[in-house]
């Protein structure tokens, strides 16, 4: 009879024991466009860096499209955070710091509208060249190339995507940075002055 109960308390506190899972090795999950894409490089330990599995998600091409972009803007924004505080600011009386922050917020309202509309204006040509057959990302005729400097060789073009797409990473971090020291003072390591 206690053989019976002990068996029976056993097998019931079975049932409550977690099950035993098979341990499944796992990697990334990532589009495989992503391998032969240009920035696969040292940086990023020579494989694709996509830690929350976005490529799952997002068009790989859309995807690159949106980091040259983005990375363009904060080219221009690295230059435009830095150009008040070494060259001064124009005359103007709407604006009257070099802090890059305040101008933002002390920036007239219909400067802003213009600067939206001047945006539209911008991408809806991209767009039309677009749908001309020119690219904004190598591999066809540049939509833009006043200089020509879009070389012939196909692996001078590489070369060249890939510098640009590591300027373009570098800037990101770099005004992500800017903008975090001036809200944070001393969460960056930031000249002074900036």
């Amino acid at each position: 009879m206690k053989t019976a109960i002990i068996a029976t308390l056993v097998g019931s506190a079975a049932a409550f024991a977690p099950a035993p899972v098979a341990r499944v090795e796992s990697s990334l999950s990532y589009a495989k466009e992503l391998e032969s894409m240009t920035g696969v490089s040292n940086e990023v330990g020579g494989k694709v860096w996509d830690p929350l599995g976005l490529s799952d998600y997002v068009p790989t091409d859309w995807a690159r499209r949106a980091e040259l972009s983005n990375g363009r803007s904060a080219m221009l924004a690295t230059v435009g955070y830095f150009f008040p505080a070494i060259f001064g600011t124009f005359d103007s009386s709407d604006v009257t710091t070099t802090d890059p922050i305040d101008a933002i917020l002390q920036a007239d309202p219909q400067w802003w509208a213009q600067f939206v509309i001047l945006c539209g204006v911008f991408e809806s040509w991209k767009y039309n060249q677009e749908m001309a057959g020119k690219s904004f990302l190598g591999g066809a005729e540049p939509a833009v190339d006043y200089l020509k400097l879009w070389p012939e060789d196909p692996a001078k073009q590489e070369e060249l995507k890939l510098k640009e797409l590591k300027n373009a990473r570098l800037a990101m971090i770099g005004i992500a940075g800017l903008v975090s020291n001036h809200l944070l003072p001393g969460s960056c390591p930031v000249p002074p002055g900036f």
